[in-house]
């Protein structure tokens, strides 16, 4: 006979709504499998973030992965650039696992999500960090999914808490100086992805 054992709370593995870490890698972990898929010839194709080009939009993304790892460790993240031009395009995935490795070192203590680190916009806990960074990342396999012809499979925990953290971080009217367009208007029944990236400024399709 099998025995089944409860797991203690303590030591089961938290989901993204208690530990927003969580909900920052698995949206990390999605976004790598998109960029691991673009094939050679999609590199120069544009994406629907206008200022990126898919090989442009991984570089970014790859830049965002060493900024998160580098406020974890405490430091400047306007320090690094926003996009990593230094890689050809077989040393993408080198540098994503090395880049994630860093980001789980540098956010492995929990005291962090109370800690207050320095974005581009602002002062915030890390708590709030981390989901403003799961919200970008999200969005951002939605552009490159879109541009490459992808259908990732949406966790509806991290596509809920992207769409609070924006919701709260954008305004509805005018977005001056904010890298986001004016919200699309969209179905109030509409899959909760297009909810997401309507209010960013991008057209579902």
């Amino acid at each position: 006979m099998t025995h089944t054992r409860n797991t203690p709370r303590s030591t089961a593995t938290p989901d993204a709504a208690d530990d927003p870490r969580q909900g920052l890698l698995k949206a990390i972990a999605l976004a790598g499998r998109t960029v691991a898929a673009v094939r050679p010839e999609q590199f120069d194709g544009p994406t629907p973030c206008t200022e990126f080009t898919v090989r442009r939009l991984a570089g970014h993304l790859v830049a965002v992965l060493r900024r998160i790892a580098l406020a974890g460790r405490g430091g400047d993240v306007m320090s690094l650039p926003t996009v990593a031009d230094d890689l050809a395009d077989t040393e993408w995935q080198g540098a994503w696992d090395a880049a994630v490795r860093e980001v789980e070192a540098a956010w492995a203590d929990p005291a962090i999500l109370g800690r207050t680190l320095t974005l581009p916009f602002g002062s915030v806990p890390g708590a709030a960090a981390a989901a403003v960074w799961t919200s970008e990342f999200t969005v951002h396999t939605w552009d490159m999914a879109t541009a490459t012809g992808q259908l990732p499979d949406w966790d509806p925990e991290l596509v809920a808490i992207s769409y609070a953290a924006m919701r709260r971080g954008l305004p509805t009217g005018p977005r001056d100086g904010a890298p986001f367009g004016a919200a699309v208007d969209v179905d109030a029944d509409a899959p909760a992805i297009d909810r997401l990236v309507a209010w960013c400024g991008r057209k579902p399709q």
